[in-house]
């Protein structure tokens, strides 16, 4: 009878972990780029009591054995690549992905970076970086002269911007996005950046609109695919089956009672 408090026990801890993940998803809601995260759960090994295929006469096996279970934990946190809505902000510097892909970026320490957020700003040398001033790569570096205002991003990424006193707009760089044979085994590291991980497999690059990369946006950004409706959802039922292996573990106290108190 005491088995049955750990196993509820563990399908509380479980639910609690479920929450987290629901409230990260629900914090991101207006986080741009964000892609959302579902808590994926496994069974916990079982005590066999007696084995299927037991032989229970000289002819005979028994069909079923007896197994008793111990629970439950989290498997994994799944985080899936939807595509997220898209918000026209009329800012030059800004451009959506839609479709597959990753704009790459360059850290302090040197090393890449990868994400879905294409808020971008000028800096004072005229380079296209993040919000935290992170070089996207390759470099984007406006030209001496240039007029934000005339900045233009194609759906194949080339951008160009003209500069003061010139008719015709000067090409700038080709925006280059780059997709994993298994996205959803990158790294999240913060800031809306994710690093290349063993599970994920290597960069593969490729110009936008070509090779089965998305496409680039002008002037709008990427919203979170996080559904709050579906958030709300899945709220109640971890809230419930929370309250399920709580209700286990006080019907396993009563029985408990009840035997401790069977000889007074």
């Amino acid at each position: 009878m005491v088995r049955s408090l750990w196993t509820a026990a563990t399908g509380m801890n479980g639910q609690q972990s479920n929450l987290d993940a629901i409230s990260h998803n629900l914090s991101n809601v207006n986080t741009t780029g964000y892609k959302q995260q579902r808590v994926e759960f496994e069974d916990l090994m079982y005590q066999n009591l007696k084995l299927a295929g037991t032989p229970a006469t000289e002819d005979t096996v028994t069909p079923v054995g007896i197994q008793q279970g111990s629970g439950v934990r989290v498997g994994a946190t799944q985080r899936i690549f939807t595509q997220g809505s898209l918000q026209n902000t009329g800012v030059d510097t800004d451009v959506a992905i839609v479709g597959d892909g990753f704009f790459r970026v360059q850290q302090y320490d040197g090393s890449w970076a990868y994400t879905r957020d294409g808020s971008f700003k000028v800096d004072s040398n005229g380079q296209l970086v993040t919000s935290n001033g992170l070089r996207v790569m390759p470099e984007v570096i406006m030209p001496e002269g240039f007029d934000l205002r005339t900045l233009t991003i194609s759906d194949s990424g080339r951008v160009s911007v003209k500069v003061w006193g010139g008719e015709d707009p000067v090409d700038v760089a080709q925006l280059e996005l780059y997709r994993f044979p298994n996205s959803a085994g990158l790294k999240g590291e913060g800031d809306n950046l994710y690093k290349v991980t063993p599970a994920s497999g290597e960069a593969i690059p490729g110009r936008p609109g070509f090779d089965g990369m998305g496409v680039t946006k002008h002037k709008f950004v990427e919203m979170s695919n996080v559904s709050v409706v579906n958030e709300m959802v899945q709220m109640i039922v971890a809230q419930r089956a929370y309250e399920f292996n709580s209700k286990a573990i006080q019907t396993t106290d009563s029985m408990l009672s009840t035997a401790v108190n069977l000889k007074r």
